[in-house]
């Protein structure tokens, strides 16, 4: 049996802050690097302060410019970037098209989607031939999203695409104002990618060796869950990674972690308070967050309003190693809003700083020039978040 090196949880937790460019010095490279080192930005429709793929390269980059975050991910050469689903919908490195084949064929295996389409040969063909012959489309240039009823009433040219775009026949490398711009692969996949041959355990290997340079520290769960794999595939490749076997205080799994990062982990970095996105790669895996930071993440954007613990969309609060708590974010004009404040019981002193900190800088990042807080919890430390962030009480 081989032995394990043993990482207390604090340990295991900065090891997996600097993993994802949250500890230390600021990445370099900008968003494109950014993208390289996560090697997947979970890609969302609501939009509070900014869309969350956004909000994942500022909490990195700090108040990086937003058109070169959208550049980055979808203004094609010199970077590269397409969409499809790794645990969820994200925006992946052009680099690894190859590595998701097997993916690609699991879901022409299924045959279809869990939209129902009739003629579907027919409509397919329509939309591939209208690639063709017009270049690349967003669903609306297509013929029209939905069918006129609700969000989930896709029309069948949208069925059809999303399905093309399942197994590969279509691809998404560019967005306009935030539809998809669907194109076939001979146009938008460089042609040394489009050809390349890998077999599917190698793509799978490829995956989590890129999950594990974006987690650090991880156990086979975490693996199954970034890479949106099955536990037993994990199982039978990650001992082929060249990985360090390691136990971690307080988690009953064995885990493994990229060597190069153990010494980091450990090192006394420091890096700025900031704010992260509900779908940040930090915090979407929930059994993980609670192992790494004992914090409780839920988004509640899709809970009834009166259910609510801690708002529409609350974003975590990270100051240095640690989620102290968390901002329910909003505007009204060039006002932000911190509609809830909630510090997390064990949050020292020194969190609150660190809210005021995060506070003014995503404030002058969306363009705000004052900061409203509304509630704080808890509410003895009210006047202290006040003082600090120096704004108005609602």
């Amino acid at each position: 049996m081989v032995a394990r090196e043993t990482l207390s949880a604090r340990e295991a937790r900065r090891t997996a802050l600097v993993a994802q460019g949250l500890l230390g010095p600021r990445p370099a490279g900008g968003p494109a690097a950014m993208l390289r080192r996560l090697r997947a930005v979970q890609i969302d429709t609501i939009s509070v302060l900014a869309r969350s793929h956004e909000l994942v390269a500022y909490a990195r980059l700090g108040p990086v410019k937003r058109q070169k975050i959208e550049d980055a991910y979808w203004g094609g050469p010199p970077f590269g970037a397409f969409e499809y689903w790794a645990h969820a919908a994200c925006v992946l490195p052009m680099e690894d098209w190859p590595f998701y084949e097997f993916r690609r064929q699991a879901r022409r295996a299924r045959g279809r989607r869990w939209h129902h389409l009739e003629d579907a040969e027919r409509v397919c063909r329509a939309v591939l031939d209208r690639l063709e012959a017009e270049g690349p489309l967003t669903a609306n240039g297509l013929g029209g999203a939905k069918r006129g009823g609700p969000w989930w009433d896709w029309s069948d040219t949208k069925i059809a695409v999303e399905w093309l775009l399942d197994i590969g026949e279509v691809v998404c490398a560019q967005r306009r104002g935030f539809q998809r711009v669907y194109d076939l692969p001979e146009r938008a996949v460089p042609a040394e990618l489009l050809g390349a041959a890998v077999s599917a355990d190698d793509q799978m290997r490829h995956l989590l060796r890129q999950a594990a340079g974006a987690l650090g520290v991880a156990t086979v769960k975490d693996f199954a869950t970034f890479c949106g794999m099955k536990q037993p595939e994990v199982t039978g490749l990650v001992g082929d990674l060249g990985l360090v076997p390691v136990s971690v205080e307080g988690w009953r799994s064995p885990a493994w972690a990229v060597g190069e990062m153990l010494e980091a982990g450990t090192a006394g970095l420091r890096s700025r308070p900031r704010l992260v996105s509900p779908f940040d790669s930090l915090v979407w895996d929930r059994d993980r967050t609670e192992r790494l930071f004992d914090f409780r993440h839920r988004l509640e954007a899709y809970t009834p309003r009166p259910q609510r613990v801690h708002g529409y969309f609350s974003m975590p609060l990270l100051v240095g190693d640690s989620l102290v708590g968390r901002v329910d974010p909003g505007r009204d004009g060039t006002t932000f809003v911190a509609k809830g404040v909630h510090l997390e019981p064990h949050a020292k002193p020194a969190a609150i700083l660190g809210l005021a900190v995060a506070l003014r800088e995503a404030a002058s990042w969306v363009g705000s020039d004052d900061i409203r807080v509304e509630w704080v919890t808890p509410g003895d430390k009210r006047d202290e978040v006040l003082h600090a962030v120096g704004g108005a009480a609602g």
